[in-house]
């Protein structure tokens, strides 16, 4: 390849848009059907406890006797086993992405 085919080339690419976005500077755009953030509805669980016996890396804590829910955000896989399994529905996955979680604090709820 010759050095103005190179040149061309170069410049050209300079020119144009880049085809990945520029992450850490532009919010993610959410994909339909992707798996995001666990999201809890507190006015419709009954605290069943299925939801935390169906969860494979134990992140969510139900306490039926004191009416608390519990999720640790980084052990949580978005899976969608206890989405599936709630009978209520008071769980649902949304396509957003949570802040990024840095310390092993739950959320209760």
């Amino acid at each position: 390849m010759g050095y103005f085919e190179m040149s061309k080339l170069a410049l050209k690419w300079a020119l144009t848009k880049p085809p990945t976005s520029r992450y850490p500077f532009e919010p993610r755009r959410a994909l339909a059907g992707s798996r995001g953030q666990l999201v809890f509805t507190k006015d419709s669980c009954v605290y069943c406890t299925v939801c935390a016996k169906k969860c494979p890396t134990g992140a969510l804590l139900v306490n039926r006797a004191q009416k608390k829910w519990a999720i640790d955000r980084l052990r949580c896989i978005s899976c969608g086993y206890c989405v599936e399994i709630c009978p209520k529905k008071s769980l649902d996955l949304s396509t957003s992405h949570g802040s990024p979680a840095v310390t092993r604090d739950r959320e209760f709820h």
